[in-house]
């Protein structure tokens, strides 16, 4: 790992490689690692450093979840094809488990799963109704009853939960410096602090930067939320934000307060759900519960009554925790189709631009899967990722409807939310 927190240099010149890849978050370093094995050359540019997106920013949650929940890919894709989706998104932990340890990546990789879990019964028939789905779809997963979620030492707050035994939490950061690592080792170029002006779209494309092109016969959008700015996918993925917050460590009273020995990740059963994972150094990492969209998917400031709301909720979670502070902030955009499944394919006149985005929050199994996806791709070959790049994406509507199809949306979900945890609190 000698060298991976130093910056790669901007690109300066023109230069000529088989694949040019824009974004260096999962997708981008996943997809320079899959090319460079098929003896690939190339190159990947980064606006900003390696990871810096959602990429390195997320809340660290390694699950085997794809779509908007179980329930729903179940009624709406059928069994065979709601199976190989979550076929996919196995595959994609797998490779993630299997990448880690053969890069030797440090990122605190505990393998403990993840519960989603109920504050409140009458969120109980969310739990039955994801473990029917995911039997019917062919993922582990089991139901924890109360006693079982105690003898586990699960917070007392979550009353029930079902736990997926696939995957776990890691320390999303230091991931993405393993795979910059381990990308570099392998050979791709990487261009650090270097936007793209203009993608050409011809043949070969061409990357405008401000220091220099690059010629491709490939291009690879991974990009995610921010691919629309570059004039793609305006009408299959929308920019959404979403708000978390890391705590300061606990000291050893606060730990034995609230237990948690099996560290599991909890994401709760509400419709815009909360997540809740404890890190190495024994923070705290939690936030969700609400999103917030910009007109024309423009890009938002912080909102200091977010995070009131992300804090409020985890202060009724873990009332052990009322005087613990909250050390960080933070915030930005991820991406959903209306289907919430990726994006992913080929674009352009000669169909040589790829892309992979839109992960809709579970983007560290799939985008770092991505670069395999878009590697069978470009060789023309079958593989898992074919159940993404065979579907027809549902387009998304133009302004103002959008703007009042987000906001509407999200405001039914908020509203089901809140009676849920004014329940929770002893209010009807």
């Amino acid at each position: 790992m000698a060298g991976v927190h130093e910056h790669a240099a901007p690109l300066a010149g023109d230069l000529d490689v088989d694949a040019a890849i824009i974004g260096a978050g999962y997708t981008g370093l996943s997809t320079a690692l899959a090319l460079r094995r098929e003896g690939l050359s190339v190159a990947v540019l980064e606006q900003h450093v390696a990871g810096f997106g959602a990429s390195g920013r997320n809340a660290g949650h390694l699950t085997p979840t794809i779509g908007k929940d179980l329930p729903t890919l179940a009624r709406v894709f059928g069994r065979a094809r709601g199976r190989a989706l979550v076929g996919l998104v196995q595959t994609a932990i797998a490779h993630v488990e299997r990448t880690i340890a053969e890069q030797q990546i440090a990122c605190a990789y505990e393998p403990v799963g993840n519960v989603m879990a109920a504050v409140h019964q009458r969120q109980h028939h969310a739990l039955d109704a994801a473990a029917r789905a995911a039997e019917t779809l062919g993922l582990d997963g089991e139901i924890l009853e109360p006693d079982a979620m105690r003898r586990r030492g699960l917070p007392r707050a979550f009353t029930r939960g079902f736990l997926l035994t696939r995957g776990g939490i890691l320390d999303p950061g230091r991931y993405a410096r393993g795979l910059k690592s381990a990308a570099l080792a392998a050979g791709a170029q990487l261009y650090e602090g270097t936007p793209v002006d203009r993608l050409e779209d011809g043949e070969p494309t061409v990357v405008h930067t401000p220091g220099g092109r690059i010629r491709a016969r490939l291009a690879i959008l991974a990009t995610n939320a921010y691919t629309p700015t570059l004039g793609f996918l305006s009408r299959r993925i929308v920019r959404i934000h979403v708000y978390l917050f890391a705590t300061a460590p606990l000291d050893a009273t606060q730990r034995a307060a609230i237990d948690w020995r099996g560290r599991e990740g909890i994401y709760t059963a509400h419709e815009m759900l909360e997540s809740y994972r404890l890190t190495a150094d024994h923070r705290v990492v939690g936030g969700a519960k609400t999103v917030r969209y910009g007109y024309g998917g423009g890009a938002l400031a912080d909102d200091p009554a977010t995070y009131v709301m992300i804090e409020a909720a985890f202060r009724e979670r873990f009332p052990e925790l009322r005087n613990l502070m909250i050390e960080h902030r933070w915030g930005g955009p991820i991406a959903f189709a209306l289907d919430f499944l990726p994006a992913v394919g080929r674009t352009g006149r000669r169909g040589n631009i790829l892309y992979s985005a839109g992960y809709a929050g579970h983007g560290v199994a799939l985008a770092s899967y991505a670069g395999s996806m878009i590697a069978d791709l470009v060789l023309e070959r079958d593989g898992p990722g074919r159940t993404l790049w065979s579907r027809r994406g549902i387009p998304l509507p133009p302004e103002p409807l959008r703007w009042l199809v987000v906001k509407g949306l999200t405001g039914v979900l908020g509203a089901i939310d809140r009676r849920v945890d004014r329940a929770a609190r002893g209010h009807v």
